[in-house]
């Protein structure tokens, strides 16, 4: 067993809106899981933040809880609001933008 296996998970009942609170002029993040397979974060973008166009290496889909938010992968711009969701392909140039204050569950699969 890999020892990022080893770490204890232990459940509770939460909401993802809860779990991060929105700082004026920054990006917040808190990581609920990090395995070597996966990697499970929320953040919390105030209006106007971003993150500028980059690649990752791995697979992820974006959830938006809260808010809206602007995707462009490889040039190509959508606009998500609360509820919606979009894959983000590995290894593809994408940004993310918040058009107001926006919350997002991000899985990454490794």
């Amino acid at each position: 067993m890999e020892e990022d296996q080893l770490e204890e998970i232990t459940s509770e009942v939460f909401k993802f809106k809860d779990l991060v609170d929105y700082q004026k002029g920054t990006i917040v993040s808190r990581t609920l899981l990090d395995r070597g397979y996966t990697t499970l974060t929320v953040f919390a973008f105030d209006e106007g933040q971003n993150l500028s166009e980059h690649t990752a290496p791995h697979d992820a889909i974006l959830q938006v809880i809260d808010g809206r938010v602007r995707v462009t992968i490889q040039g190509e711009v959508y606009e998500l609001e609360e509820g919606e969701s979009i894959v983000m392909p590995a290894d593809i140039p994408h940004a993310v933008e918040a058009v107001s204050k926006f919350k997002m569950f991000l899985t990454m699969v490794k």
